[in-house]
């Protein structure tokens, strides 16, 4: 679906200002309409008396009636780096959005940036994994937002990893993206608690005829406090040793926002946490295989003596 005329129109706007050699067919096909609707707003815009012509592509006479944002060009740079490194462009609405964000930017630019821009090769790249949703979880995430606005029961079909597949009513709070992917946290009316569903693990969705009254304080900043990525749960401190490579990776960077390390000596250190529940750190500790050993608590050393066991077993073969 295009775009409205309205928002069309400042879109073309902004293209002609920032870019060159824009034919019919280029526009049209980034406004996803036709170019005989292309045609009629350019008319519309030299009959609002915007300066149009053509010369190989659409060209502005003068763009003196719109004045430049005074952005230097550190800040335009960042503006530009954080929309393209966006997770949100997975998305087809958001993407739309930052695609016509960055053609607005671009176009009110001082006249200083814009050629600075030009002879400057880009020195920073952000690279954030993603799980990429598809087209119909696209449209959850829609609905999601829709409800969360209008404080609207939702009811889902959703396949939990450890429950499975049931069927439930919830209010939702807030969508918020961790770790590789996108998730909303709403009130489970069937657990009478929080929880926080994977957007890519909803089968179905769809807005009730209820609605509800949100209580207080429940916010992304504070609702993941302690976690070490979406899990819940009580706070238990984690005590890991590791040595070789594996210190060193922990020493180069904050993997937790409550954590302490404290060296033994130039091959060993001690990391302590406190985070809520054990899965995901319990992943993330397996990772560094044997480099790594869990001193407390005494739940986490079983839970990864008995993984360890299996893996024993599973390869004994290959011994």
């Amino acid at each position: 679906m295009g775009m409205a005329k309205y928002d069309r129109l400042l879109y073309i706007l902004n293209m002609l200002r920032s870019r060159k050699n824009l034919n019919a067919k280029k526009i049209a096909e980034e406004c996803r309409v036709t170019e005989r609707s292309i045609y009629r707003d350019i008319l519309s815009l030299s009959e609002a008396n915007v300066p149009i012509y053509y010369d190989c592509g659409y060209k502005l006479a003068s763009d003196n009636f719109l004045p430049p944002l005074n952005f230097d060009f550190d800040e335009y740079q960042f503006l530009k780096l954080a929309l393209k490194s966006s997770p949100l462009n997975s998305n087809e609405k958001y993407s739309e959005l930052a695609s016509k964000l960055r053609a607005k930017i671009d176009a009110v630019i001082p006249k200083t940036v814009k050629e600075k821009q030009r002879f400057t090769t880009p020195t920073t790249e952000v690279d954030i994994p993603s799980t990429e949703l598809s087209d119909k979880e696209n449209v959850f995430l829609g609905l999601i937002e829709q409800a969360i606005e209008n404080t609207i029961v939702l009811e889902l079909k959703y396949d939990a990893l450890e429950s499975g597949l049931s069927r439930r009513k919830v209010e939702p709070y807030f969508v918020i993206f961790k770790g590789r992917a996108f998730y909303f946290v709403a009130y489970c009316q069937k657990k009478k608690d929080f929880r926080t569903f994977r957007i890519n693990r909803v089968k179905s969705v769809g807005l009730t005829s209820e609605r509800f009254i949100p209580k207080a304080g429940i916010n992304a900043q504070s609702y993941f406090e302690g976690s070490w990525l979406v899990f819940s749960g009580e706070l238990v401190k984690v005590v890991v040793k590791f040595k070789g490579m594996a210190a060193r990776v922990i020493e180069s960077g904050s993997h937790h926002t409550d954590e302490k390390i404290e060296r033994i000596d130039d091959n060993e250190l001690i990391y302590t946490a406190e985070t809520r529940g054990l899965e995901e750190i319990k992943k993330w500790i397996l990772g560094f295989g044997q480099d790594a050993e869990v001193l407390e608590p005494e739940e986490l050393r079983a839970s990864l003596k008995e993984i360890g066991e299996h893996l024993f077993k599973s390869y004994a073969d290959d011994i």
